[in-house]
């Protein structure tokens, strides 16, 4: 009975900590990138424009990765190839749609990539 309330307990500890470290996480990367909120995650394609493309270009220059991308809220060829890139790097599918899950690495990024850029 113990050992399962404790093992409760420490489920509980873990999460609480992941989501404090996605809001941390989340809250500098708006100051970094003012742009637009860390709530603010519409689907992005390559015919979007607006401060939702300069936050998802801003997010993807403060991670990484070359070249970095002119943050002019076009929704361009580069912005697709980094988007691309940065989705294979998580293992996720490379769409070159900004959907959620790409939302969600752009402000919780992994640390390193070992996928080289595409020429």
């Amino acid at each position: 009975m113990i050992r399962r309330k404790c093992s409760v307990l420490g489920a509980a500890l873990l999460t609480a900590g992941a989501l404090a470290t996605t809001t941390h996480e989340a809250a500098a990367a708006e100051k970094t990138c003012p742009y637009t909120s860390s709530i603010d995650r519409p689907a992005l394609t390559d015919v979007s424009t607006g401060p939702s493309v300069k936050q998802a270009q801003c997010l993807s220059n403060v991670w990484g990765g070359v070249p970095k991308l002119a943050v002019d809220g076009v929704f361009g060829t580069a912005t697709s190839k980094k988007v691309i890139w940065i989705q294979g790097c998580h293992g996720l599918g490379r769409t070159g749609v900004v959907d959620q899950a790409t939302w969600r690495v752009l402000y919780d990024p992994a640390l390193d990539c070992y996928d080289p850029y595409p020429k």
